[in-house]
Order: C-alpha cells, then structure tokens, then sequence
C-alpha cells in the first residue's frame, strides 16, 4: 500500500493548546478575508483580533521558472478521502483556511486518494480558492488513451481546467506519460510535470530519470530517521534544477508516535521549535535541495503547527548534523 502521505497519525497533544490555536488561526484567516463565513473583503470589518500567530512563510524557488514557492503544503492521501457528511468536511475545509492564512499554497493529491480529488476541488470552489492553491495531482494509470483520460478526469474534480503540477505517479508508465505531459505542457494544461515514489527501494530508478530527462519537479520520502534521499536524490535535484517535494518527513506518523513523551532536546529553542512535528519538519527544510514538504493532515490544528515549521530560523548544516546525531544517539 502506498504510505506516502499518512503524516497526521501519531501525534499527541504537541505545540499550542486548542484554544490558543482557534484564536490564533482566526486572526489569520480573517486577515485574509477566509472567515468561516465568506466575509467580502469589503465587509464591515470585525471587532479587532489578536496579532497573526506566526511571521511569514518561507518561500523557495522553483528552479525551472524561478517562481517562489511556499516551503510547507498539505498532502491528502487519506486524509481527505472524505464523505459528503458535513462532519467530516468541516475541519477540512478550515485545514485549508489555515494552510492559505499562513501562506501556504501547494495541495498534493492522486487520482488513487480515492475522493480526495473531488474533496478538495469541492472545498476550493467553496473557498473560491483556485487561484490562490497550487495544485498538484498525478497520474496513476497504464497507456496512453487512459493516462490522458485519467488526467483529465482530475481536472473535472478538482474543477480546474490546469493544473499547476502533474506528476507520474509511483513511476508508473513513466515513459509513455512524460510524452504526453511534454505536450501538455507546451500547450498549457499544465504549468509543470514531474515524477513520484516514496521508498528508497525506487531510488535508483528515480536517479536515472532525473539524470536523463528535463524534470520541473520530484517527489520522494525524506525524514529525520530516514536519510537516504541525502546520499544522491537531494545533490542531484540541486545540480540538474529540479524542485523536490518531501513527503512522509513523519515517517507515516510512526516517527512521531516513536517521539511521544520525549522530551525536547536543548537545541529545539536555536531553531524556533516548540514540538517534535516543527522539529522534524525543520530538519527535511534544513536541506536547500528541498522546496516544499507535503504531510498529510485533516485536522487544522496540526496544519497550523505544521505551518509554524515554515518560518523563523532554518536549520543550516551544522545544525542538521547535530539533530541526526541526536536521532543516532538518542
């Protein structure tokens, strides 16, 4: 089974309360007119909020095109395969509301996350949110004829006529999908392609294509206690300028669930962590090949803490040596 995106598991009450983080993401949302209530941007404004809960996001440049990209997004395998049940798309759609609040942009799905296509085309459409989301989404299928019918199937459900980034999906038929996503691309269906895996078994494949094909994005599994995409994927990005996408730097939540109850080492404070998700998010950022880390999450107050990762002091590489000695010795 495809794990790549099960990040929220695992994680047990860390970073703020649940009253400091809803009066902390509606000051945002309403800073950037996202209330709950679809306030107009000219509407009588509310009573005065608290200040916004974090600096801004982090932003890195897609290499291809120099545009910047927002360094945290939100993953939806899972976690938005949601029902109509307006219980279950609730805490959803405020997951969006703060991931736009805090400067986030980039939404990565699959045509295999069951309904998360639709979930969050549905959502966005009710956000009116299109043009603020970089939409990312795959292609997951054998053939040509099917490739393209699949694709534009998740146009139709993400109710976007293009799509920011389309990716091969677990590099399934690659070759004959990169054909069509070239077209594509010159055409204007889409703004940037790439490839996908998220197990280090897939590696040297992935290498291979990276180094024989023009790619504007890869995407791969990289974490604190799982540091081989450091070895040759992350250089390589680096010296062909290709943007990578991280997914699972919770390990699945298995990393986080392994971390529950132990203490804070001395060093989160240097790097502005105050939780063991920011630190491990912070770590996957402390590599400049990465552009953006893509957990999954349905919950918004674990999206705001994933946000809070996105800004103030980057780990650099001393720092990050120090936090893999840490996870070696601990």
């Amino acid at each position: 089974m495809n794990q790549e995106n099960v990040d929220d598991a695992g994680r047990r009450g860390h970073g703020m309360t649940r009253a400091e983080f809803l009066r902390l993401a509606m000051a945002s949302m309403v800073g950037l007119g996202l209330s709950g209530t679809g306030r107009a941007a000219d509407a009588p404004a509310p009573a005065p909020a608290p200040p916004k809960p974090m600096g801004p996001m982090h932003t890195r440049p897609i290499p291809s095109s120099g545009e910047a990209l927002p360094v945290i997004g939100v993953g939806t395998w899972q976690t938005f395969d949601a029902g109509p049940d307006e219980a279950e798309r609730a805490p959803l759609r405020e997951t969006l509301k703060v991931l736009f609040a805090a400067g986030g942009t980039v939404i990565d799905s699959s045509p295999m996350y069951g309904r998360s296509e639709a979930v969050a085309g549905e959502l966005l459409s009710e956000l009116k949110a299109h043009d603020r989301a970089f939409v990312a989404t795959k292609v997951w299928t054998r053939g040509r004829e099917e490739g393209i019918s699949q694709m534009r199937k998740s146009m139709e459900l993400l109710r976007d006529p293009r799509i920011e980034l389309m990716q091969i999906h677990n590099l399934v038929d690659w070759r004959t999908h990169m054909k069509t996503l070239r077209g594509w691309k010159s055409e204007g269906l889409i703004r940037y392609l790439g490839i996908t895996h998220y197990t280090a078994s897939a590696f040297g494949e992935l290498e291979a294509i990276m180094r024989a094909e023009p790619l504007d994005f890869v995407q791969f599994n990289y974490s604190l206690a799982d540091r081989a995409a450091e070895q040759r994927l992350l250089p390589l990005a680096a010296e062909r300028g290709i943007a990578v996408l991280v997914n699972q730097p919770f390990g699945g939540g298995g990393l986080l669930r392994s971390l529950s109850g132990t203490p804070l080492p001395g060093w989160a404070s240097e790097i502005d962590c105050s939780s063991w998700p920011q630190i491990l998010l912070k770590y996957v950022l402390g590599h400049p090949a990465v552009t953006c880390v893509i957990p999954g999450t349905a919950k918004p107050g674990h999206m705001m803490e994933n946000c809070h990762a996105g800004t103030g002091i980057v780990p650099d590489g001393a720092m990050q040596k120090t936090m893999a000695a840490w996870w070696k010795n601990r």
